[in-house]
């Protein structure tokens, strides 16, 4: 066991891991942005559609059906997304435990929508989702602080399902996994997101282009951030065990 790194640490692990090898994780950071584009596209192409067959025009050039399906399009490439976002952060976290590996984006990016990983992730999306839910309810704040709680629980599903093999690993257990070791580590982990604010407006002066860098960066960030928990808070041994 060592010792829990500071947020210049956990940032200059990532630099090191990023440096001569900015291209593959542009690359990488890449499909989910260009999916949402996609999406978009396939979305309002399916509004001109609809209106167009419809002939129905109403003085926002919007009627019931096309607004039902431009946000059906939205929600599912929204959805999509997020699952390709895990799967980025699936490549990031074996990236630093294997600094040498080859990456590849297409495939990484897609590796949640494998058999081994689906089911798994779409129940920890869902549950979390119904959990910070019921929890904003009540108040806002007691939701953000829930939303820390369970931002590891991918990452502990990936390394559950690496050891189980085709043995199942519960979705909920990953969940409480995760809370269990946010415990004191969750305004850690919200200053670690704040610490990248700047850099956000930066990109965005620069339209966008600077997201480019800036994605690579703090997902490998927050990556090395769940790696170094794993190795100071006794969750190795418990891996070991299960």
């Amino acid at each position: 066991m060592g010792k829990y790194k500071n947020r210049a640490e956990l940032k200059n692990e990532a630099k090191e891991l990023l440096r001569g090898r900015w291209k593959e994780a542009i690359l990488l950071n890449m499909v989910p942005v260009l999916l949402t584009i996609i999406g978009m596209a396939i979305a309002l192409s399916a509004v001109a559609f609809v209106q167009l067959k419809t002939g129905v025009f109403s003085e926002m050039g919007m009627n019931y059906d096309s607004l039902s399906t431009e946000n059906s399009g939205s929600t599912s490439s929204g959805i999509i997304s997020a699952f390709l976002t895990v799967g980025i952060s699936f490549t990031f976290l074996d990236w630093l435990r294997e600094p040498e590996m080859r990456i590849r984006p297409l495939k990484h990016a897609f590796q949640v929508f494998t058999k081994k990983y689906f089911l798994g992730t779409l129940l920890i999306y869902i549950l979390t989702t119904i959990f910070t839910l019921l929890w904003a309810i009540l108040f806002v704040v007691p939701g953000i602080i829930k939303s820390f709680s369970y931002s590891q629980a991918y990452l502990i599903y990936k390394d559950r399902k690496v050891l189980s093999g085709d043995d199942k690993v519960s979705a909920l257990d990953c969940i409480t996994e995760s809370r269990k070791m946010m415990d004191g580590h969750k305004w850690e982990f919200f200053v670690l997101e704040l610490s990248f604010i700047g850099w956000g407006i930066l990109s965005i002066l620069s339209f966008g282009i600077g997201f480019l860098w800036l994605n690579p960066y703090a997902n490998a960030t927050y990556a090395a951030f769940y790696k170094n928990l794993t190795e100071n808070s006794g969750y190795d041994d418990s891996m070991e065990a299960f």
